[in-house]
């Protein structure tokens, strides 16, 4: 049994422990507060604890500084964290435990396929010519239905075979996939529900194939919709996601909680940070959560977001 496992259960919280897990390729945006806010809300109203991982392995992308001023953002959003911030990039000792795990089960192949060879196609073994220079390291992609109850959309199912087909756990730049690493790093800090945005959703049947195959506990998830901005995009990917305003943060807080579908009148007259902390936290109903993504338009001017609406 691989090293992470020991650890979990040695560490493992009796009760709840979710975790906010942003990577590190930028400021804050209003999307991201959403993601934060409803995973901590949830973790707080159920009288558990909220962890913070910094997913900075895919150096290639990691911003300098810009962990460090994410961790600030939370602190000034009064988003306060339990224990110590985790950081991907100090734990490839784990990693390549798991990734022996999986070797000596037999279910982790080398693969030198480029995307042109792919060409749009699902993987199912290598088809590459070319078997000299660097490989992946990909996992194979069981022909079965991986189901799992989203505590939000309900009952979710997905044939990696037919709809994923093989995939990385390990580029061929040595880097290990996020796939992996967060099923690791879950397992490892006793994550017990794992709360995210519905753009993550498609890489759950994959997780839960790993945590399988690594002997790994499977957390509870829910998957928070999308902010989108006027277009229908997603807000984090396009031009609007503004860095927040952390010297003014009662206006996007509101504006998270709106979005996330809450009472209204639950922050009225709220004028301090510590007490709206507190009044959310007493308040915050996950049933009254969206299902469907949603528009979150940020005006112009850097202000700070406005009132959400609908997706078309």
């Amino acid at each position: 049994m691989m090293t992470s496992e020991r650890q979990f259960k040695q560490h493992r919280s009796p009760h709840y422990r979710g975790r906010f897990a942003p990577s590190p390729t930028g400021p804050l945006h209003v999307g991201s507060l959403v993601a934060a806010f409803g995973s901590f809300l949830h973790a707080r109203a159920a009288g558990g604890e909220w962890l913070v991982r910094i997913e900075d392995i895919d150096t290639p992308r990691t911003v300098p500084g810009a962990a460090e001023q994410q961790l600030e953002a939370l602190r000034r959003f009064g988003l306060e964290w339990d224990g110590d911030v985790v950081w991907q990039s100090r734990r490839q000792a784990l990693y390549r435990d798991a990734l022996a795990t999986l070797q000596r089960g037999g279910t982790l192949f080398a693969c030198h396929c480029s995307r042109a060879e792919l060409d749009g196609r699902l993987h199912h073994g290598c088809v590459s010519q070319h078997r000299d220079g660097p490989f992946a390291l990909r996992v194979r992609a069981p022909d079965e239905w991986i189901g799992f109850t989203d505590a939000l959309r309900g009952p979710q199912r997905q044939n990696l075979a037919r709809e994923v087909g093989d995939f990385v756990v390990r580029r061929a730049d040595g880097l290990v996939a996020y796939q992996l690493a967060v099923v690791v790093d879950d397992a490892d800090q006793g994550i017990t529900d794992v709360v995210r945005g519905a753009d993550l959703i498609d890489s759950t049947a994959r997780q839960i194939h790993l945590q399988r195959l690594l002997g790994l506990p499977t957390p509870e998830y829910t998957h928070l919709p999308l902010a989108l901005d006027a277009q229908g995009h997603k807000l984090g990917k396009s031009q609007q996601a503004l860095a927040l305003d952390a010297e003014h943060p009662l206006p996007a807080l509101r504006a998270a909680w709106a979005f996330l579908g809450q009472a209204p009148d639950a922050l009225a007259g709220c004028s301090t940070l510590a007490v709206t902390i507190d009044h959310a936290i007493r308040h915050f109903r996950l049933e009254q959560v969206p299902r469907q993504d949603r528009r979150l338009d940020a005006p112009e001017g850097g202000e700070n977001p406005a009132a959400p609406s609908p997706a078309a």
